[in-house]
């Protein structure tokens, strides 16, 4: 698979040395404060990631662009396993083309393109790696779908685990997805005022055009970035999942790939059920 056409700047979204743990050490107290009194995160199952073990973690995007339970993720395998054990994760290769500075700070923090070579390449280093194959779909999904697992069919995430020979372990959570209100998706609309001769805002196709009620525009129209409503954050790491068979020809198996896919949603859902009703009875004791 040939390289996306990129600028420069974002080039250094194929490099696994832009990771700077000084500059991840700089951020913990910022995410601290927002883990601790924003967001009041409350987190379970971190016994479920071996010590000495490259993983796959794959969660569930919530949150818009600010996506408020992914930084709440990162902040505590940071504080639970130091800068020095190494994580990457994926970035969409569309947004490392929205702003240089952007890219820029998510490649100090581990970010990487999406792209199966660098994810295969940072699983080769023993490095884990976290995903949210969901992408922009999952984000900006309505809120009427803000309790289910929403992956719009992509399964590149199962190829590359069953190519890396890696458990895929669940993350997780409730409430992230409170933090913004996403009404509808007028996307299809605007891709067929794109094909009738609209060009899209610098060139690039957002994939959704949500219309959402949220900080600090109120009434938003388009992928636009928002501010989180203080709402707590219930996160969680789930039970790996083990697949039957692994390997290039495994990864080769339509049927077999759609099953592994089939798996994890459900398993995820299934989880996602347990905690959402916790959180609920927790709600009420309190």
């Amino acid at each position: 698979m040939s390289e996306p056409q990129l600028t420069v700047k974002t080039k250094l979204g194929w490099s696994l040395e832009k990771r700077d743990r000084n500059f991840i050490r700089s951020l913990m107290p910022f995410w601290e404060f927002a883990y601790r009194y924003y967001f009041r995160v409350q987190t379970s199952g971190w016994e479920n990631i071996p010590a000495n073990e490259k993983v796959l973690l794959v969660g569930s995007h919530n949150g818009g662009m600010a996506s408020p339970d992914m930084h709440m993720m990162m902040y505590d395998w940071f504080s639970r396993f130091g800068v020095e054990r190494p994580i990457y994760g994926l970035m969409h290769p569309k947004a490392w083309r929205v702003s240089p500075e952007l890219a820029e700070f998510a490649a100090k923090t581990g970010a990487i393109i999406a792209h199966p070579k660098m994810a295969a390449a940072a699983l080769r280093s023993d490095a884990s790696l976290l995903v949210y194959p969901g992408g922009a779909q999952d984000l900006f999904r309505p809120h009427s779908l803000s309790n289910k697992i929403y992956f719009a069919g992509r399964q590149g995430f199962i190829k590359l685990a069953l190519r890396a020979h890696v458990p895929i372990i669940p993350v997780i959570s409730t409430g992230a997805h409170d933090t913004f209100f996403v009404l509808t998706d007028l996307y299809p609309l605007f891709k067929q005022f794109h094909q009738w001769g609209m060009p899209w805002l610098m060139g690039i196709d957002p994939e959704v055009f949500p219309i959402y009620l949220g900080l600090p525009w109120g009434l938003s129209i388009g992928p636009l970035p928002n501010i989180p409503l203080p709402v707590t954050i219930h996160t969680r790491v789930c039970p790996a999942i083990v697949f039957e068979r692994y390997g290039n020809e495994a990864a080769m198996d339509r049927g077999y790939v759609n099953y592994c896919y089939e798996l994890v949603v459900s398993k995820m859902q299934e989880e996602l059920d347990t905690l959402l009703a916790e959180s609920q009875s927790n709600f009420k004791l309190n």
